[in-house]
C-alpha cells in the first residue's frame, strides 16, 4: 500500500514526462524529424520509421520566387 503523496508524487512524475515528450517532440517537429513513439512496440525495435523531409523557409522563398518568375 502506498501513501497518498508518493501517489501524487507518481501523477506528477507521469505528467511531466508526457508534457517533456510533448516539447521534445514539438523541437524535433521543427527540425523535420519525426516524433518519437514510446509505444512497447517502439521500445522494442518495431517498426523504423522514416523520417520526414521538410523544406527550410529558404526553400519556399526561393520556390515562390520562381513561380513568380514564370
Amino acid at each position: 500500500m502506498r501513501g497518498r503523496y508518493v501517489l501524487l508524487l507518481e501523477e506528477e512524475v507521469g505528467r511531466l514526462r508526457a508534457e517533456n515528450r510533448a516539447l521534445v517532440n514539438s523541437l524535433l517537429g521543427t527540425a523535420g524529424v519525426p516524433p518519437i513513439s514510446l509505444d512497447d512496440e517502439a521500445r522494442r525495435g518495431g517498426a523504423a520509421m522514416t523520417p520526414v523531409r521538410r523544406r527550410t523557409w529558404t526553400q519556399i522563398a526561393r520556390e515562390r520566387e520562381l513561380a513568380a518568375g514564370k
